[in-house]
């Protein structure tokens, strides 16, 4: 089993990530698009870069080659709209997680529905035609974070697009690990959503690893798991989103990367990502203590990151001073820890105030 020295990271913000595998004892390197402070504290080196384009990838992935001899890499969010520059990179470095080709397939919306149908996982109706009657949302065949999905009102000039029955209830996702054949979950999240300033109303804004699912329905959902592992060939680390509405749980889509809820967990997630994407799950058991919440913090209205900004201890991804950002926009996030989840959604609260009105005011 080969836990690499150096690991090349590259995703649209690497900040959590390169933290993982800096507390692991691994030399992260890093390829992003924010250069965020932590993230270059994280870091043995770092490359910004303006997409994850295949054209704006190649020198980076060049010079860390030659320069530290990195053979791995694990890859994070943004590829939904990059799909080539995953096959760019498995060209050049042993990718840990998800081979290109099952990210791609899963990207496939047709087929992802139309697998949940031959496998009777229950899901929100969808159209890849305009459809009639209310309550339907407009979703983009390629995305991630809620960007994009808005409630259907007219026809759309839009072609990357499908329809889904809108689904009330609660959204919630399950972290698991995947060997290309079984599933063994790491655990149920509760997620929540923002408006944007330009009108998306279901913007992914946070996740804690607590949950009002019942065993049952936990078990109804590793099934599922058990039966989307094989189909896919999973590997690594991955999450699956649904709706819980009473009883019914509802399938939205399969995140086959890395994603946010895996910093909810101990630190040894990632070495299990690593592990498991090659073909070895523990059964070491996952002690878990007490619950955490992480909650993307964004702009209430335009601003700048003002000169020796003093950040609270709980933020993370932090953008360098003399940064312009505009109402609606990310401006960093925060991480809460407590033994009961009504705390920690009162200290994200608290936090993310007292955070908005330091940008504000300029002070403390």
């Amino acid at each position: 089993m080969i836990i690499p020295q150096y690991i090349l990271i590259i995703s649209n913000s690497a900040r959590m990530l390169a933290q993982a595998a800096a507390n692991t004892g691994m030399k992260p390197l890093v390829i992003d698009l924010f250069a965020d402070l932590d993230t270059q504290r994280y870091a043995q080196a770092f490359c910004k870069t303006p997409s994850l384009a295949v054209a704006h990838l190649v020198t980076a992935v060049d010079f860390f080659i030659k320069r530290y001899a990195v053979t791995h890499a694990i890859y994070g969010s943004g590829f939904e709209y990059y799909p080539e520059s995953l096959h760019y990179l498995d060209t050049r470095l042993i990718l840990l997680g998800n081979t290109p080709d099952t990210f791609a397939r899963l990207q496939n919306k047709a087929d992802f529905f139309t697998v949940l149908t031959d496998l009777d996982i229950s899901y929100p109706e969808v159209s890849f035609t305009v459809p009639d009657g209310p309550m339907w949302l407009v979703k983009p065949l390629q995305g991630q974070g809620g960007v994009g999905i808005k409630h259907y009102q007219q026809a759309s000039s839009e072609q990357s697009i499908y329809w889904q029955q809108y689904q009330q209830g609660t959204p919630q996702s399950v972290l698991f690990l995947a060997d290309g054949k079984r599933a063994q979950v790491i655990g149920f999240n509760t997620q929540w959503t923002v408006n944007s300033s330009a009108g998306e109303t279901f913007i992914f804004s946070g996740v804690i690893n607590s949950s009002s699912l019942s065993i049952k329905q936990k078990t109804l959902i590793s099934g599922w798991l058990a039966r989307l592992v094989p189909e896919y060939g999973l590997n690594g680390l991955n999450s699956m989103d649904f709706i819980q509405y009473g009883k019914g749980i509802y399938v939205l889509e399969i995140n086959p990367r890395l994603s946010a809820s895996m910093q909810l967990y101990d630190a040894n997630v990632l070495i299990r990502h690593i592990r498991a994407s090659q073909g070895d799950i523990t059964d070491e058991p996952l002690v878990q203590e007490g619950y955490t919440g992480y909650q993307i913090i964004y702009a209430g209205q335009d601003g700048v990151i003002p000169d020796a900004m003093e950040w609270p201890e709980m933020c993370m991804d932090l953008p360098q001073s003399g940064v312009n950002y505009r109402k609606g926009q990310p401006i960093c996030s925060i991480i809460c820890r407590h033994s009961t989840p009504r705390t920690v959604f009162g200290q994200l609260q608290f936090q993310q105030q007292q955070l908005l009105n330091q940008l504000q005011t300029g002070s403390p």
